[in-house]
């Protein structure tokens, strides 16, 4: 299938009201909350047939790891820009299709599950209407970029019966495991604070400043923003994660782009729910650069019993460890201070520093929890299984709804509780209504599935 041409805003807005008046899923262009899609569920011995939306570099790698599987076919590939869609047709031009319009493709018959690695504004809509069109997910993280969206994702997957993987690979190491699993065995005791950080130092530079160009040949730019406001076109903005990290309507920075790795080994190992209070500070210090996101951000979430901290710093790179002169590099950590000790965590390695001897003969406990078969062939054996993967929404809401909220409390400059009982913030109507996305018309963002 030729992809689709690229529109301007009347034709855009005018194939909006024809595709749905064929049947396409739109929850973003209309309020009416559609059944869900009655497609076949793959068999245990059946291949899955694989789409990817947004074929940048994450993207692709999630796709290699689920085409190297043998009962894995890749039927379509969709991206606003030509020559990242195009490759990936290519690669699979035996059964692969390819589209620019997302709502095209999920209208394809011969598709069970879809990988969804665009930009981060644009993962709320793409899941759900997904998950209207009958179609597993596998979601990158940022989950969401709101509050709202959060919960409007977690009640779509539910709602439509989906199976849906949150792209936090980290969650299927080793090393995660076994920190999870000294956590739990009580060594460190009382756990009062867990510090959580990534940081990095990009210089005053940031990550430049070309300035805006022409919009590339192939390119559906308008397609591309979405329901975010429509910018000129910037290199840097489209070119991948990294980058448009430095762009807030697009991004929410890097506290999205990183925290969900980094304060889930917290949410997994001591079950935390919601946070109750979320305090943010910070903002664009330093940094002069093409884009507009904080350079420095710290947040505070307070939870019933424990206080969990995370700094994001873009103009620094010192981790705590008294590393003295080491030379520049992104850095991130966490750090459990309980009353016997303290446990100090990256992606490989864990530490233990005991307070005085209190953690004499407490020895890491053996080996419980399994290995991951890998982050995506879990979420493909549960394509089959219809079991819900371990980094669902309904679990990653609880990484990624602190992520909002400490984006709110940044934005409002001030404190925002929150009651975990009814997933509402408590006491402030202005933060309730910013909590909602603000969609470019004509995106509707779909209210309907704000309750379970």
């Amino acid at each position: 299938m030729n992809p689709t041409p690229s529109l301007n805003r009347r034709a855009f807005i005018e194939k909006a009201a024809t595709l749905t008046a064929i049947g396409f899923a739109a929850p973003h262009l209309s309020g009416a909350d559609a059944p869900a899609a009655e497609g076949k569920k793959p068999g245990p011995n059946s291949r899955i047939h694989l789409g990817i939306i947004g074929c940048g570099g994450m993207g692709r790698a999630n796709l290699s790891a689920c085409a190297s599987q043998p009962d894995v076919v890749i039927t379509a590939a969709c991206d606003a820009w030509d020559s990242r869609r195009n490759p990936v047709v290519d690669q699979f031009k035996d059964t692969c299709k390819g589209y620019r319009d997302y709502r095209e493709m999920l209208q394809q018959k011969d598709l069970d599950a879809v990988i969804i690695a665009t930009p981060p504004h644009w993962h709320a809509l793409q899941a759900i209407a997904a998950c209207e069109a009958g179609k597993d997910i596998y979601l990158q993280k940022p989950m969401t970029l709101h509050l709202g969206e959060s919960l409007a994702v977690k009640n779509a997957v539910r709602k439509h019966g989906r199976i849906c993987q949150v792209g936090t690979q980290i969650h299927a190491s080793e090393n995660y495991r076994r920190v999870v699993e000294f956590i739990q065995a009580g060594h460190l005791g009382a756990i009062g604070t867990v510090r959580t950080f990534n940081v990095m130092n990009q210089t005053a530079a940031g990550v430049g400043s070309p300035g805006n160009g022409p919009t590339p040949e192939g390119l559906d730019w308008d397609l591309w923003c979405g329901p975010a406001p429509l910018r000129p076109f910037n290199r840097l903005l489209a070119q991948d994660a990294y980058y448009h990290s430095s762009w807030m309507d697009y991004s929410g920075g890097w506290t999205p782009g990183m925290a969900p790795h980094i304060i889930d080994l917290p949410i997994w190992a001591m079950n935390l729910g919601y946070p109750v209070n979320t305090s943010a500070s910070g903002g664009r210090f330093v940094i002069k650069d093409d884009g507009d996101a904080y350079d420095n951000h710290e947040v505070i979430w307070q939870y019933p019993n424990l206080t969990l901290t995370w700094m994001s710093s873009l103009t620094n790179s010192y981790d705590f460890l008294m590393r003295g002169d080491a030379a520049p590099e992104r850095r991130l950590g966490i750090y459990f201070h309980g009353l016997n000790g303290t446990l100090y965590a990256n992606y490989g390695m864990f530490r233990i520093l005991g307070e005085g001897d209190l953690m004499k003969g407490k020895s890491a406990p053996a080996p419980s929890l399994p290995p991951s078969p890998g982050h995506e062939r879990e979420w493909l054996d549960c394509v089959k299984t219809r079991q819900q993967p371990t980094c669902n929404p309904a679990y990653h809401t609880r990484v990624d709804v602190p992520i909002g909220l400490s984006l709110l409390s940044l934005k409002l400059g001030r404190s925002i509780r929150f009651d975990p009982a009814t997933e509402s913030i408590v006491g402030d109507p202005e933060a309730a209504r910013l909590a909602l996305p603000q969609y470019r018309d004509p995106w509707k963002f779909p209210t309907q599935y704000l309750r379970a």
